[in-house]
């Protein structure tokens, strides 16, 4: 890939917000750039002063930012994922989405679109680990994946899913199960909570046979993923407790460690691991 990578930043939310940070401060990326983008415009302007002191990087729409850029990573959410990964594809830009849960509906056809203009779609792993064993099991048959996935109750404030079946959050004393069935339903309902069961349906045997069972628990501050898979190779069991990001509970800090990571790697010679 091009070494003088000019990256766009669509979604200055959070995990932008620190992304962005984090490459400015990245010399060994060999980003030339960082342009932002949001629906919001005061909040491009405002990340792009705190970077730059000056708004010169906020661009005023996504064609804009597509334009702009040969890296673009979509950080903005489910609903806009698969309009901003679509747009970055058929203009030939690479394309890195955190909002997964919001593009595995339209995997096929953006895979298409990818390989049709010569560019690449990159799926970081996410706020979970063990991708590289799934992956590998899946070469030779996985019998059955099921994710559980813990959080405090105040991670699930706002889901409509939660609010339609009318639990009461701030009156779970216990352990309470709020969901359980295919990872299709629960990306359906739990879009920002579950994208790691997205990532983990589309490395191995899809969102309609991948089980998730999500969890409100007040004795934890952290947001805890379990994987456990069955496959004629063997057996995985797999727990990850990550620290909740400092500005958005229902994110996981590792999901923005994650994508760090891939552009690290998009960017050396040297791959290491599946």
């Amino acid at each position: 890939m091009n070494r003088k990578l000019k990256i766009g930043i669509a979604g200055c939310g959070a995990i932008g917000k620190t992304l962005a940070k984090m490459i400015i401060k990245d010399n060994s990326l060999g980003a030339r750039s960082v342009y932002l983008f949001d629906i919001d415009d005061s909040k491009s302007s405002s990340l792009s002063e705190g970077i730059y002191g000056d708004n010169r990087a906020s661009a005023r729409n996504i064609e804009e930012l597509i334009n702009k850029c040969n890296l673009i990573v979509e950080c903005a959410s489910s609903k806009s994922a698969y309009s901003i990964a679509k747009k970055s594809l058929s203009c030939g830009r690479n394309t890195l989405t955190m909002s997964v849960a919001g593009i595995i509906g339209h995997y096929s056809e953006l895979a298409a679109l990818a390989g049709k203009n010569n560019c690449r779609l990159f799926i970081p792993s996410g706020a979970i680990a063990g991708l590289d064993a799934v992956k590998a099991y899946k070469t030779i048959g996985i019998k059955k994946v099921t994710l559980v996935t813990t959080k405090n109750p105040r991670s699930f404030k706002g889901v409509k899913y939660v609010e339609n079946k009318q639990f009461s959050l701030d009156n779970i004393k216990k352990d309470k199960v709020l969901f359980y069935g295919s990872a299709y339903e629960a990306v359906k309902y739990f879009p920002q909570n579950v994208n790691v069961a997205a990532v983990l349906s589309l490395a191995g045997i899809g969102s309609k046979k991948t089980l998730v069972k999500i969890i409100a628990s007040p004795y934890i501050s952290e947001n805890m993923h379990e994987i456990k898979l069955e496959s004629t190779a063997g057996r995985v069991n797999i727990r990850v407790e990550n620290v909740v990001h400092p500005n958005n509970p229902k994110t996981s800090y590792l999901a923005v460690l994650s994508a760090y990571a891939t552009l690290k790697q998009i960017m050396d010679p040297v791959r290491v691991g599946t």
